[in-house]
Order: structure tokens, then C-alpha cells, then sequence
């Protein structure tokens, strides 16, 4: 296997596999740029996964080549890059999107071209409506708000603030939860946003803080920004209940934040942050501890939410054409829409022609940083 670039003006790679592969896979991802913790995972999880399907013999007697290029979190070039991967490279499926605005730029020529697209970023838009070609594996953003409003409502919390980022992922889930709040019996009292370049969000928080009413903060939200935002609400030493959003669901938002800040957040996550607390017949267990070995002992670092996502992707597309017994688009979504029962680290999928994401809230772990370490919320 080897990794090369395919410009010299456009910072892309591609990892082959050997020379006789059949089967190839694409992929546009944030390798690089502000989206780079959630992709660089990403690419190192399909690359690891290719390299073990190919030695495990393929996938029906057929090696797999993943053609890989590295969009940078821009939506141009991913949609460059998308055009290529059908075009040119030919790839009979595509995995990708570390971004919602990078995932709407690939959905657009996916669907053009009838090509299976599975993405990885969180915008309910995505996949509502359902659009024929387009599935996903994290959770929406809805879902985010609709799993922390179920804990606001058992802490009897009515009334809240929301700081909110005015990027892709956190407009839409800023704009989801004042759509499903009052379900829920939820006020959202202070409204403020920030942009996902500002260094300092205190005056917003001061404002939110001193709103009549306020009983807890949320932040929608990825990035750098969240981190930023908990230490300044730990600066002002706001006595009121945190809660971030799964845009942040990895140990490097503890270590952007700092321990000491982020102790007591809480956010909505998946089974790999708590890999070591799920009880022994829980059914995502077996398949959580063995992407975790692998991928630490593959990387020398700690498995994160986002890999997960891809290794979810992954999973679900080689399954769908394990079953097809094809590598022919059509049949690729066909099987991918059929998907039912499978266990991933991010939960068990059901797909229907009606849900191309196939998680419920079940999917979903609360978890609450303590020490310095994710737990789970009971």
C-alpha cells in the first residue's frame, strides 16, 4: 500500500491498495484545515481498515482500493474532489463530509450521478428529507438537543441560555433545538452566538448570565469555539449546569478546555468514550473494544468519536455489499438501505427507505466529564 499525492496544486492523497484492487472506495475528507481532529481520524480509520479488509482477502475475493483526498473543510473543494472521485477514479460509493458544509457540496454531486454517499457530519438536513443516495452515521443534531432536553427535564430545568456557533453545524443545531424545545417544556430565555474565529466569548456568557430566569447554558457547536467557551464560563465562575453538544465528543475538547473547566459538562456522546464502562452484554460492546484496540495500537493514540464515525461509514458499506454480493452502485444502496440490526461504535443501525440514518435517542450515551474523564450520566 502506498500514499501519493495526485496534484501538486491541491493538497490531496490517495492511499492504494495493491495494483489488482477491483472494488474502489471513495473519500473527501478534513484531513487538514479547522476540521482537522475530526478528519485526520477519519482518514487514519479508513486507511487502517483497508489495509485489514485487504488482508483478510478483500471483500468478496476483491481487493479494495480507497481513493482519498484531503478537501481541507472547504465546500469547493470537496465538491471538486467529489466530481473527481466519480469522473475520473470511478468509485462505486463515496465516504466523506467531515463537515456539514463539506457534506452538503458532495451530496449535491452524489446524488446527481446516483453514487452512495455516506457521511460523516451531523446536520439533520443531510439526510430530512431523505434523499435517495445520501445516508449518515452520527446522530443529527435534533437528536443532540432531544437527548439533553430529556436530562434538562429530569433536573427540572425550564429556563435556558444558548451560545451558539454561527457555523454550519452550529447554526443547524441552534435552529433544531428552538424547533423541539417547547416539546420538552424548555424556554430558551437568552439567545447569543459567536463566531467560530472569536478568541473570547465572555461578554455573551455575561449577558446569558445575567438574563432573569436562566437555570442552564448550552453550547451547539465544534471546533476550538466550545473549548473557549468553557473556559470562559469557568473565568466567571457560572454556578449553572453546562452542556455541550456531540460536536465535541472527544478527549481533545478535555484537553482544549482544560480538566479543571470542564468538569461537571455534560453532552450527548457515543459507546467509544466510554468503552471501559459498558456492561458485558451490551451489544456494541465487542465491536467497540475491537476498533479501539486496533486503533490504538495501529495510531499510538486515543480512539475519538469521530473515527468512529468513519469506522461506522465503513462498516455499513462494506456490509451493504458483502449482502449485495455487488459492487454496482445500485445494489450498494439498495443493501445500504436494507441495513438492519447492525452494530457500530456509534450505535446499531436499522435503515429504512423512510430513516437513512437508522439510530434512535437509545444510540445515544449522556455523558458528564469528571476528573478529567468522560462517565456516564445514570
Amino acid at each position: 500500500m502506498k500514499t501519493f499525492l495526485t496534484t501538486t496544486a491541491i493538497a490531496a492523497f490517495a492511499l492504494a491498495a495493491p495494483a489488482m484492487a477491483e472494488i474502489r472506495i471513495g473519500a473527501s475528507l478534513s484531513a487538514t484545515g479547522p476540521a482537522a481532529f475530526l478528519g485526520d481520524p477519519e482518514l487514519k480509520t479508513l486507511e487502517m481498515l483497508v489495509e485489514d479488509q485487504n488482508a483478510r482477502g478483500g471483500l468478496n475475493g476483491e481487493q479494495i482500493e480507497l481513493i482519498a483526498y484531503d478537501d481541507g473543510g472547504d465546500p469547493n473543494k470537496a465538491r471538486t474532489f467529489a466530481t473527481r472521485l466519480i469522473e475520473d477514479d470511478e468509485v462505486v460509493a463515496i465516504i466523506g463530509g467531515t463537515t456539514t458544509g463539506t457534506t452538503m457540496s458532495i451530496l449535491s454531486v452524489a446524488e446527481d450521478a446516483e453514487i452512495p454517499f455516506i457521511s460523516l457530519a451531523g446536520a439533520i438536513d443531510i439526510i430530512s428529507p431523505v434523499k435517495p443516495h445520501t445516508f449518515k452515521t452520527p446522530h443529527t443534531d435534533r437528536m443532540a438537543c432531544q437527548k439533553i432536553f430529556e436530562d434538562m427535564q429530569k433536573r427540572a430545568i425550564g429556563k435556558i441560555g444558548m451560545l451558539s456557533g454561527t457555523d454550519g453545524f452550529g447554526a443547524s443545531m441552534q435552529a433544531q433545538c428552538k424547533d423541539v424545545a417547547p416539546d420538552y417544556g424548555i424556554e430558551i430565555v437568552a439567545d447569543e452566538t459567536y463566531d467560530p474565529k472569536d478568541a473570547d466569548m465572555t461578554a455573551q456568557l455575561t449577558k446569558i448570565r445575567g438574563t432573569a430566569g436562566v437555570q442552564a447554558i448550552l453550547n451547539p457547536g465544534f471546533g476550538q469555539g466550545p473549548s473557549i467557551v468553557t473556559r470562559n464560563y469557568r473565568q466567571l465562575a457560572i454556578d449553572l449546569p453546562f452542556y455541550q453538544s456531540h460536536g465535541v465528543a472527544s478527549d481533545g475538547f478535555i484537553d482544549l478546555a482544560g480538566a479543571e473547566a470542564a468538569e461537571g459538562v455534560r453532552l450527548p456522546g457515543t459507546a467509544l468514550l466510554v468503552a471501559d464502562l459498558l456492561a458485558e452484554n451490551d451489544p456494541q460492546k465487542p465491536v467497540v473494544a475491537a476498533y479501539k484496540a486496533m486503533f490504538e495500537e495501529k495510531t499510538g493514540t486515543p480512539v475519538g468519536t469521530f473515527g468512529g464515525y468513519a469506522h461506522d461509514a465503513w462498516l455499513i458499506l462494506t456490509d451493504a455489499i458483502g449482502r449485495a454480493g455487488s459492487a454496482e452502485p445500485a445494489a450498494i444502496r439498495d443493501a445500504i438501505e436494507a441495513t438492519t440490526g447492525l452494530a457500530g461504535t456509534t450505535g446499531i443501525y436499522n435503515m429504512t427507505p423512510e430513516d437513512h440514518l437508522g439510530l434512535d435517542l437509545s444510540a445515544f450515551r449522556l455523558l458528564e466529564i469528571k476528573g478529567g474523564k468522560w462517565t456516564l450520566v445514570e
